[in-house]
């Protein structure tokens, strides 16, 4: 066993953990942060998509105890006291989930790309969500959200989260 100390969305854990012990398997079993899903875990459907240290993993790719005394975001630290970030919002008024199992991966990786580039075109941000897979959408709606978020499309007529006058 080895002991860890990590940071999960705000709350510091320390924990004796199994050296193979995947991340993703971390996250979901012993915190029971089930906001991440796990697709497939060999890394190829970015379902697991987290925020470590500032960079952008596949949970289901990293150790446990690579992430000691280190920073992990999931999509359920990125709400703040029950407010969805405009991103979220997006996701939900773009309707840019269908069953939802990639959605915390596309969200996480959309944010990395936000984070990157405030004002991506659509090809960039099809270019950037090309590791995370979906198989209901089509993408062109989860593509329409990332962009609402960055402010260039709302769909709406309306900057995302406001609300529609009359």
């Amino acid at each position: 066993m080895t002991h860890i100390k990590v940071n999960v969305d705000g709350t510091t854990y320390e924990d004796d953990v199994e050296p193979r012990l995947l991340l993703a398997h971390y996250l979901r079993d012993r915190l029971g942060l089930t906001g991440t899903p796990i697709g497939c875990d060999t890394s190829n459907c970015g379902a697991c998509t987290v925020d470590l240290d500032g960079a952008t993993v596949k949970s289901c790719s990293v150790l446990a105890v690579q992430a000691d005394g280190g920073e992990v975001t999931t999509v359920q630290g990125l709400a703040r006291d029950g407010e969805w970030t405009p991103l979220q919002r997006a996701f939900h008024e773009q309707h840019g989930l269908q069953c939802g199992y990639c959605t915390p991966g596309m969200i996480m990786a959309a944010r990395d790309l936000l984070r990157e580039n405030p004002h991506p075109t659509s090809e960039e941000v099809r270019q950037a969500l090309e590791g995370n897979l979906c198989r209901c959408t089509g993408y062109q709606n989860i593509v329409r959200a990332v962009l609402a978020a960055a402010g260039q499309e709302t769909g709406s007529g309306h900057q995302v989260g406001e609300e529609a006058t009359a």
